[in-house]
């Protein structure tokens, strides 16, 4: 049995038009399938269905090269556009020539598994009170809501792996599995492209992560993108040592940010960062008796790094890369989401647009519920773990971020444990927000006055550090 093609043209010669393929890949370019995007573009295939994490931004070679060669007709994916980055896609959107559904990443992977595995539906409690849930099928379990979602079948799958053998047995290299084991199993035709093609047995069977049974057609690699040369997907607006200025007076920077809501982890948890300021929590974490995760598969890394401390398969979920610690292990994205779901999280650190006085947290859409990026946060927060939200007291026009009631699409309901701002630190506390502490050089009158929700001073409010 031998599954090695030629060339990624031949791989990808026979998908039609209208077919429905998927891409997998997370957040940094040189783990997708470049090679095969780039023969599909060369193709030319029309309408298609194109399911996957993101298109990523222009002139990355991902999906949207797709896009802006016209060949995409509706997108399935978590996210559909992003902050400050213009992109076909979203243009497509918004003029309606491409359709989009917005899917969190882990209802996109447990969809493809349902579809792997013969199921046509399941029930799921994220999602549930957002719009995501608008039409769908709401159930009661134990006098919880569960919101019914659909099997995903995919026509072709494009995937990226470290190494495999002729009979198509895979084996992927730290954190870069994500969504090829889901995606491959979901699809008719899985084809991969890999950096090193290797006899049958030359892969001990203990190291095979995806067995050849669900692989179609093997490629070697043909294009080489250098991972030293990229960033990630979670750029911070503002430098993290940077302060914004309220009443002419300096706040804290968003290093400060974070090093704050590090300091409220407890010793012995497991720890998700979001994107943005939640990645800088990381740095300061060092030495303490706590494992971070990160939605594309790893459990156990510790500071961001540059230079030669960079393994190009070693990346948090911004795509920024770390330093692994003791212990550390890899997985791919349904396992991920296994562990965030199921309630294995003990705390979640997420930025956000909006937080209201009745806990409730919006932080994906700008728009409509089919723009924006919603991510993994909906299934983060569905499994009721400790959530703490780090963000500026004030956005980019100095609106109020913490308001009487959302006016963004919820993330969630009644889930936000902390705040921390760059102004105030706020705990939920028997049904409403408490100030404990407050930025240097600013009094509690003064950060409230900042404050659209109802927020109660403490007794003794203290001083961030």
């Amino acid at each position: 049995m031998d599954k090695v093609i030629a060339s990624p043209a031949e791989a990808i010669a026979d998908i039609p038009d209208g077919a429905t393929i998927a891409i997998a890949g997370f957040g940094v370019g040189h783990r997708f399938a470049t090679s095969l995007i780039v023969a599909l573009r060369d193709k030319g295939s029309k309408n298609l269905s194109v399911v996957c994490n993101s298109l990523g931004g222009p002139g990355q070679l991902r999906g949207q090269i797709l896009a802006e060669n016209k060949q995409v007709r509706k997108l399935i994916a978590a996210f559909s556009d992003r902050p400050g980055m213009k992109t076909a896609s979203e243009e497509q959107i918004i003029a309606g020539e491409l359709i989009s559904e917005l899917v969190p990443q882990g209802i996109l992977v447990e969809r493809c598994r349902a579809g792997a595995a013969g199921l046509p539906a399941f029930y799921s409690p994220t999602g549930v009170d957002t719009a995501l849930a608008d039409g769908k099928e709401i159930r009661y379990f134990d006098g919880k809501p569960f919101v019914l979602e659909h099997a995903i079948h995919l026509d072709y799958a494009l995937l990226r792996a470290h190494r495999a053998d002729r009979a198509g047995n895979l084996q992927f290299r730290g954190g870069s599995q994500n969504f090829n084991p889901s995606f491959a199993k979901a699809a008719r035709v899985a084809i991969v492209e890999v950096d090193e093609i290797v006899e049958v047995g030359e892969i001990p069977p203990s190291l095979v992560d995806l067995p050849g049974i669900f692989v179609t057609r093997v490629v070697k690699s043909t294009l080489t993108l250098d991972p030293s040369t990229m960033k990630g997907t979670s750029g911070l607006r503002r430098a993290a040592d940077t302060a914004r200025l309220y009443n002419g007076k300096s706040a804290l920077t968003r290093a400060g940010i974070a090093k704050r809501a590090a300091r409220i982890v407890k010793e012995g948890s497991y720890v998700n960062l979001g994107t943005g300021i939640p990645t800088q929590v990381s740095n300061f974490l060092q030495g303490r008796d706590v494992f971070l995760h990160a939605e594309n598969g790893i459990l156990g890394y510790g500071e961001m790094v540059t230079g030669k401390d960079i393994d190009p398969d070693y990346y948090n979920a911004g795509g920024q890369f770390v330093a692994l610690v003791p212990g550390a292990s890899f997985f791919d994205s349904v396992t991920s989401f296994e562990m965030a779901r199921g309630g294995k999280i003990d705390t979640v650190i997420l930025g956000a647009y909006e937080v209201d006085q009745h806990a409730n947290l919006a932080n994906w859409s700008r728009s409509d519920a089919t723009r924006g990026g919603i991510g993994g946060a909906m299934d983060l927060v569905a499994g009721k773990s400790e959530l703490i939200v780090v963000m500026e007291h004030c956005d980019s026009k100095n609106n109020p971020k913490l308001r009487r009631q959302c006016t963004f699409p919820l993330t969630g309901k009644a889930c936000v444990d902390w705040v921390v701002t760059d102004l105030a630190l706020l705990h939920w506390t028997n049904g409403k927000y408490v100030l404990e502490e407050v930025a240097p050089g600013f009094s509690a009158d003064e950060v409230i006055k900042l404050t659209e929700m109802e927020v109660v001073a403490a007794p003794n409010v203290g001083v961030m550090d």
